[in-house]
């Protein structure tokens, strides 16, 4: 049960049935562009943000983090100070812009913004730069689980030492996995998941809240192997379905990788009630 009071922020426009990819995205792009206010917001992070925040309130619906949540993710960047940030989905590039200058800031080297459709990937790229982060700020595009593998496979990504969870929710737990399984999550990085109570991720929850022998159960049933002597699969093809995503079943994660779990709550910027998770990799059990 929600221990928050009444939301009293701005909220963003009612969310419609059809709430993206209807050509707002585009609509953002000259709604900024054509601000009174563009040479105050160019080369400015938070300009920016208040103008992406402005069309969500005065226009339309964005599914952005948006402000009453980013905090949460903008605090831990203070906190951890990570070198290397991935998130799997953009959007219009609010999270991207507010992290990668709070990354920034907090002397980190690359955000990585990890977006499956070349449309949004454009316009995170246009308004990354217009904040003047595009030193910082890198737009990959494609489906999540294939920027994943390319970026490890070129040697572009090692580690990751946090990485912010927002595309589509079925896939958090089998990208973390194959993030686990390439060594690119370990002890010392950090996971935040966005939409964990809207619309919700039992399954994701469940695996990052779970003991380390619970999960080892739970891959020895799926793959009959003894989880405390995982196979290298560093160099293994991935077998991928729709959109070049990796099927499921064909990744597995490290169960061995110890997790301490956190829910905060938050507002969506429409006023809704929701909450991300910040998970920690504290360790390995042998």
């Amino acid at each position: 049960m929600s221990t928050m009071d009444e939301f009293t922020g701005q909220a963003y426009q009612p969310q419609e049935e059809v709430y993206f990819d209807d050509g707002r995205e585009i609509a953002l792009l000259h709604f900024i562009y054509n601000h009174p206010k563009l040479a105050e917001i160019r080369g400015n992070p938070q300009k920016v943000l208040e103008a992406i925040d402005e069309y969500g309130r005065t226009k339309k619906y964005l599914m952005n983090i948006g402000e009453y949540k980013s905090g949460i993710v903008t605090n831990l960047i203070k906190e951890t100070k990570p070198q290397i940030m991935v998130e799997l989905g953009g959007y219009c590039g609010y999270s991207a812009i507010a992290f990668g200058a709070a990354l920034r800031e907090a002397g980190g080297k690359r955000y990585y913004s990890l977006e499956y459709n070349p449309e949004f990937g454009a316009v995170i790229a246009s308004l990354v730069d217009l904040a003047g982060l595009h030193d910082v700020v890198k737009v990959e595009i494609g489906a999540s689980s294939s920027s994943l593998r390319r970026l490890y496979a070129d040697g572009t990504l090692k580690k990751i030492d946090l990485m912010f969870l927002d595309h589509v929710k079925p896939l958090y737990t089998p990208d973390l996995k194959l993030c686990e399984e390439l060594g690119l999550i370990g002890p010392g990085s950090v996971l935040a998941a966005d939409n964990v109570v809207k619309p919700g991720n039992p399954p994701y929850l469940k695996y990052v809240r779970s003991t380390v022998e619970q999960k080892r159960q739970d891959y020895n049933k799926e793959t009959g192997l003894d989880p405390r002597h995982l196979p290298d699969r560093t160099n293994h093809t991935y077998k991928t379905g729709d959109k070049d995503q990796v099927i499921e079943s064909d990744v597995h994660g490290n169960p061995n990788l110890v997790y301490d779990s956190q829910f905060n709550e938050g507002w969506e910027p429409s006023g809704v009630p929701d909450a991300v998770e910040v998970t920690r990799c504290t360790g390995v059990e042998a």
